[in-house]
């Protein structure tokens, strides 16, 4: 998985956060860490990465970084209300300045009609914003390719929020 365009650019967001004096954190469910783990292969990550949350199960969103139950009882834990929520939980649930959450079916199975294989919400915060960030994205192929996919739609979004830049989505 961690390919060395994985670990260039992961190398080079670091640089970014380090060079602004600022700290990020993670709050992943569908990549189950990967995003953390990519940037902690870095040496050095430990001036730049506060922490990461690995928020897979529902309970994990709620009890880790205080996402309402009743906000994935109604929209889905794949879904663009509860990417913004897992993003403002990490910021306030961290030193970070700035946080980017991921929900999504990497499959093989798990989709439906309404959220399919490869749907991944990827939100985003920033210290002293009140609104998260959040992009909508359909990734193809299988397991390995949907999360590795947003693995690096994570690190744009990171770019983009270190920044000041208001993602597209």
């Amino acid at each position: 998985m961690l390919s060395q365009d994985v670990l260039d650019r992961a190398a080079a967001l670091l640089n970014l956060y380090h060079s602004k004096g600022l700290m990020l954190a993670t709050a992943e469910s569908c990549t189950g860490g990967l995003i953390a783990a990519c940037l902690t292969a870095i040496a050095g990550s430990s001036s730049t990465v506060e922490r990461g949350f690995v928020t897979y199960s529902n309970e994990a969103k709620n009890e880790a970084i205080g996402v309402d139950m009743g906000l994935i009882e109604a929209h889905g834990a794949v879904s663009e209300q509860v990417a913004g929520a897992m993003a403002l939980g990490a910021l306030a649930h961290s030193r970070a300045d700035a946080t980017v959450s991921v929900t999504g079916v990497a499959g093989p199975g798990g989709g439906t009609p309404e959220k399919p294989v490869g749907l991944v919400y990827i939100g985003g915060a920033r210290l002293g914003s009140r609104q998260p960030f959040v992009e909508r994205h359909i990734f193809e192929g299988d397991r390995s390719a949907v999360r590795q996919a947003t693995v690096l739609a994570a690190f744009t979004m990171f770019e983009k929020l270190a920044e000041h830049q208001e993602p597209a989505g």
